[in-house]
C-alpha cells in the first residue's frame, strides 16, 4: 500500500484558492445585482422585482454554503497536511478524504447556483420579450 505524503493534499491548495476565489467573485456579481434591483425596482413591472428578488435570495443561500464547503475543504486539507507532518498517516488520509468530499459538495452546490442564475436570465428574458410584443412598432421615417 503506498502512503499519502504532504504533496498529496497540497496539490488540493491551487485548485481551492481559485474556486474560492471564483466563489468570491460571484458573490460580489450578486450585491451588484441586488444593489442595480433597487433602481430597476422604479423602472419595470413589480412581478419582475418580486420574481428576481426570490432567485437572488437562492443564489445568496447557494453562495454562502459553496463557500462554507469551500473553506472547509481548505481547513480539512491544511489539516491533512499537518497530521502527515505529525506522522498521523491514517488520520491524515481521512482528513484529505474528507476534504476532497467537501471540495466536490461545494462544486455541486454552485452547479445548483449556476442553473438557477441562468433562469434569472430567463426570467429577464421573459420579461423583455413581453415588453417586446406589448410596444408600438417603430414607424420608419418617410423617405
Amino acid at each position: 500500500m503506498q502512503m499519502m505524503n504532504l504533496t498529496t493534499p497540497a496539490l488540493l491548495f491551487p485548485a481551492t484558492s481559485l474556486l474560492l476565489l471564483a466563489y468570491t467573485n460571484r458573490f460580489l456579481v450578486l450585491a451588484q445585482l441586488i444593489r442595480n434591483l433597487q433602481t430597476q425596482d422604479k423602472d419595470d413591472g413589480r412581478d419582475l422585482v418580486i420574481r428576481q428578488i426570490l432567485n437572488l435570495r437562492k443564489r445568496i443561500v447557494l453562495t454562502r454554503y459553496m463557500q462554507a464547503l469551500g473553506v472547509s475543504s481548505f481547513i480539512m486539507c491544511a489539516v491533512s497536511m499537518f497530521l502527515i507532518f505529525v506522522e498521523r498517516d491514517h488520520l491524515a488520509e481521512l482528513f484529505f478524504g474528507l476534504s476532497l468530499f467537501l471540495l466536490v459538495l461545494s462544486l455541486l452546490v454552485s452547479l445548483w447556483e449556476i442553473m438557477i442564475s441562468t433562469r434569472a436570465i430567463e426570467i429577464t428574458l421573459e420579461d423583455m420579450a413581453q415588453k417586446l410584443s406589448t410596444a408600438k412598432p417603430l414607424r420608419r421615417p418617410s423617405e
